[in-house]
């Protein structure tokens, strides 16, 4: 098969494998949704918090089919953008697209800094929610300054902390069915209010949080030995990976706590960890989830200031958030701008509501790119490619926008706060536009478009 893409002089040098790139899924995958919204989602669909989790891994797998041929088809590090500027070539749409993946990855941030300030960090030290969210997007601030930023040896370690986190909770579950402790039936029980299909509805609403970033792994494009190849086996491997560890952990939490309990905490699986036979160190498993979700928001921090940096570099934002610290060599107006937004929403909104509004932005956005990835079947390439079965794509469209409408029971905050900060975007590139004059061509290479 020919390289989809030789190694070039300044191009990245492809040494990543098909092992690393699923690791890579899990790791991003893994992290503040399932450690914070546990709970949420029972509140949803009643003690069943599996069925969700199941339910959103089959839809996120649809959309994971169109970007799997998408980076096969096109291997370069710009994610939905390229597609989206490769498919339609309108300015405004793809910075839109651009522009909105990079407002989830605040809210996303947001909803794991209220994660954050909760009950995991209350095992350590007595602060207000919203008090622990600020004092820790400060730290974020602080290190995205900094100019540290992630890489891969650190994204294996925080995945394998992580997952040794879930895996206890795993390993407390098996124990306690062992022992005949806790109440498994519990999980085959419905909210009684919404009951089995709007509660299952609500649920796959939230549980998706917890499975997004598998389409982070596009960055990696320039960096994998053979993407065409290796990126089906690491999206679809990964993806399956993350909701067996997803199931197991929601099925032992159901069965261990009460639903209402799960419910009200903001650090559900510390619960489970206090009521478990097998015995383990809270404070120890509180510092697990504390990784986990600062994580969360630190990577999604720092890509959404890039994000800026690079889109106005590309003149198609205001020039100032392209201004470079000379000492730190970080662009400090982008990293103000970001943080303020994420200040305004942690001030705002609970962890749910954020968390959903993360999906809705990054729903639309699947949308669009399920509708790429069938418009550019015209383009052909040299090179094979994975190539998506057609109903794959067309479904994932549908379940995607559906997904995203009102039939899910969303909160209308929610699309209001979604709106109002796509609709800063717009403001932003009509205000450049004024300032610049009309904007013929963006490249989407130089701007990184994924959290």
């Amino acid at each position: 098969m020919a390289d989809s893409g030789a190694h070039a002089a300044g191009a990245l040098r492809r040494v990543i494998g098909r092992k690393v790139l699923v690791l890579f899924v899990v790791g991003d995958i893994l992290g503040a949704g399932i450690y914070a919204l546990v709970g949420q989602v029972a509140g949803e669909v009643g003690g069943a918090i599996w069925l969700p989790f199941l339910i959103a891994f089959v839809l996120a797998a649809l959309t994971a089919t169109s970007y799997a041929e998408l980076v096969g088809k096109y291997p370069r590090a710009a994610g939905a953008a390229l597609y989206v500027n490769r498919a339609f070539g309108v300015p405004f749409v793809t910075f839109i697209v651009a522009f909105t993946v990079m407002m989830s990855g605040i809210t996303s941030a947001s909803a794991a800094a209220r994660a954050f300030g909760g009950r995991y960090l209350a095992e350590f030290v007595t602060l207000p929610v919203l008090v622990g969210a600020l004092i820790f997007l400060g730290l974020v601030t602080v290190v995205n300054f900094a100019g540290i930023s992630e890489s891969m040896r650190v994204n294996v370690t925080l995945t394998l902390i992580e997952a040794f986190g879930l895996l206890v909770i795993i390993a407390i579950g098996g124990w306690a069915l062992l022992t005949g402790d806790g109440e498994p039936g519990r999980a085959l029980e419905f909210h009684p209010q919404t009951g089995a299909l709007m509660g299952a509805l609500g649920g796959t609403a939230l549980a998706f949080y917890a499975l997004l970033g598998f389409e982070d792994s596009v960055n990696l494009a320039e960096e994998a030995r053979e993407p065409a190849r290796d990126y089906p086996f690491a999206l679809f491997g990964g993806l399956a990976v993350a909701v067996v560890i997803y199931m197991a952990v929601a099925f032992t939490a159901t069965m261990l706590v009460p639903t209402e309990r799960l419910r009200a905490s903001t650090g559900p699986l510390l619960e489970v960890v206090e009521v478990a036979g097998l015995a383990f160190p809270p404070k120890l498993f509180a510092l697990i989830a504390l990784l986990a979700v600062g994580n969360t928001a630190l990577i999604n921090m720092i890509m959404a200031s890039r994000l800026v940096y690079g889109m106005a570099r590309e003149r198609i934002v205001p020039g100032v958030f392209a201004v470079v610290h000379p000492t730190r060599s970080t662009p400090w107006p982008a990293i103000l701008f970001t943080v303020a937004l994420a200040v305004l929403l942690v001030s705002t909104g609970e962890v749910g509501g954020l968390a959903d509004t993360t999906v809705l932005l990054l729903l639309c956005v699947f949308a669009v790119v399920n509708i790429c990835v069938l418009v550019l079947r015209r383009d052909r390439v040299e090179h094979r490619h994975y190539r998506a079965p057609t109903w794959m794509p067309v479904l994932g469209a549908v379940a995607s926008l559906f997904l995203a409408s009102p039939l899910t029971g969303r909160d209308a905050e929610v699309y209001l706060r979604a709106a109002v900060l796509v609709a800063l975007g717009a403001a932003l590139w009509l205000i450049n536009r004024v300032i610049v004059g009309k904007i013929d061509h963006i490249d989407p290479a130089k701007i990184s478009t994924d959290r």
